[in-house]
């Protein structure tokens, strides 16, 4: 199992603690410090689609300049800003045995993950 995120992001923090508690191994790929690479979220992105990856709420998505808002119309443009500005991506991301979790909701974890 992989756990994608930043360190320091809250939702992560809740995340990698109750994988914790549960003593569920995995790996956490930070994408602040290691980048993503474009074919991960093109991966992603045809599970999920691009809506779903991108986090709008954040303050990363804030300080962007409207042209840059208003430049992400489909799956290319997003992508591309995402991957330039990898904190856009929402998270945590947990790919486990082709199964993707985004978010984290302790039910969703218990169920898809077998707990």
């Amino acid at each position: 199992m992989k756990v994608y995120g930043i360190k320091n992001c809250n939702t992560v923090k809740k995340a990698l603690n109750w994988l914790d508690n549960k003593g569920i191994a995995y790996e956490f790929h930070d994408y602040k410090k290691s980048g993503i690479s474009l074919e991960d979220l093109t991966r992603w992105e045809k599970q999920l689609g691009w809506q779903s990856l991108l986090n709008k709420k954040g303050t990363t998505w804030r300080a962007c300049s409207p042209e840059e808002q208003q430049s992400v119309v489909d799956s290319k443009s997003a992508l591309t800003l995402m991957s330039d500005k990898t904190s856009l991506i929402k998270r945590p991301l947990i790919e486990s045995q082709n199964e993707l979790l985004i978010g984290f909701n302790e039910q969703e974890y218990a169920q898809k993950l077998g707990i």
